[in-house]
């Protein structure tokens, strides 16, 4: 069945491998996030079987999932979690980001003393989750005081919202605030750090990078590049031909907007090869699809259907031929978390 996507977990290996072993000649301890993948266990393995300790995903479902398939490592939650789901936090997670005082009274509410440790966070600039890092010290010591030992770092998030990069003076920030409350763990850094200990800049003090990106695809979008000694041939998507017609290339009538709300542009280049694939935005991010034939062109998506200009392609495409694909990080994400994209974890 098509679509479907294979994912190469020798490769994954290779890439945690390396990637573990780089932060680990820093004493940096990697958690390796399996959010992409949906918290796919063959992956969480993969990640253990290469050095990683520590799993990490956004989703508490990702982590039950993860826990109920026998692997007991210990795990994080990335994403600051909801007051509605403290109770389940509580018992399953190990390590926990958070950025909410009154969230953080909850987990102690009643006396209760969950299993969980938490990393407080700090915004430094990308303007998403943690408390703005100039009224950081009233915060950090309140956290300190309601979760006594269980408080054990400070963490923080770049590149994800507002695409800041690390560099050397917000890291540095970040150190000096653990230093400062001597809190052990310092999770400072994502797939887009991995370029300040490649260019030994990385301040002192970072203990934590969350990696997920960088092992899975071998690339950092923040950072526009493919990190280096890494590989990208993780995966390969698959998708079936299901027209192969030719057609002028702008449409005839009056354009609105297309089933997204977007007006679309189209420039008039007389008749072409086009084949429709039978993938969509249901499916994919469509303008992350990356052919392995360069000489196809991307035009346009609905639900259902991609659209590519073949007509300068060595290949003389027809119906129920199949195209493969390399994948960006945000078309990958949703073709994982598609239920109409058969998933194959190839050995």
């Amino acid at each position: 069945m098509f679509p479907r996507i294979r994912i190469f977990k020798e490769k994954i290996f290779e890439n945690a491998f390396y990637l573990n072993h780089l932060c680990k000649e820093k004493n940096i301890q990697v958690a390796g996030v399996t959010k992409v993948t949906c918290g796919n266990p063959e992956i969480a393995r993969t990640f253990i079987e290469a050095g990683i300790k520590i799993l990490a995903d956004s989703r508490v479902i990702n982590l039950k999932k993860i826990l109920d398939s026998g692997i007991d490592s210990p795990n994080m939650l990335l994403r600051i979690p909801q007051i509605s789901e403290i109770s389940v936090v509580s018992e399953i997670v190990d390590y926990s980001l958070i950025s909410e005082i009154e969230v953080l009274k909850q987990f102690f509410k009643n006396s209760n003393k969950p299993k969980t440790k938490f990393i407080f966070m700090v915004d430094v600039g990308d303007l998403r989750e943690g408390v703005w890092y100039e009224e950081a010290d009233e915060a950090i010591k309140n956290a300190r005081e309601i979760a006594g030992k269980s408080l054990i770092g400070i963490g923080t998030n770049l590149g994800c919202f507002g695409g800041v990069i690390p560099d050397e003076y917000n890291m540095a920030i970040i150190a000096g605030f653990a230093k400062k409350y001597s809190l052990e763990v310092v999770s400072a850094g994502n797939t887009a750090a991995i370029a300040l200990i490649e260019k030994g800049i990385l301040p002192e003090g970072i203990t934590q990078f969350r990696l997920g990106e960088s092992i899975i695809l071998g690339t950092d979008v923040t950072g526009n590049r493919i990190i280096e000694k890494t590989n990208q041939d993780t995966h390969i998507l698959e998708a079936e031909v299901v027209e192969c017609n030719t057609k002028p290339t702008k449409p005839i009538g009056t354009i609105g907007r297309d089933a997204f709300g977007r007006i679309p542009y189209f420039e008039n280049l007389g008749k072409r090869k086009r084949i429709i694939l039978a993938i969509g935005e249901q499916d994919i991010l469509p303008e992350g699809l990356k052919p392995l034939d360069d000489k196809i062109r991307f035009l346009h998506a609905s639900s259902d259907h991609t659209i590519f200009d073949v007509s300068e392609s060595r290949k003389d495409y027809r119906t129920g031929d199949i195209l493969n694909f390399r994948l960006t990080y945000g078309s990958f994400l949703r073709a994982m978390n598609s239920d109409y994209v058969q998933k194959i974890f190839v050995v």
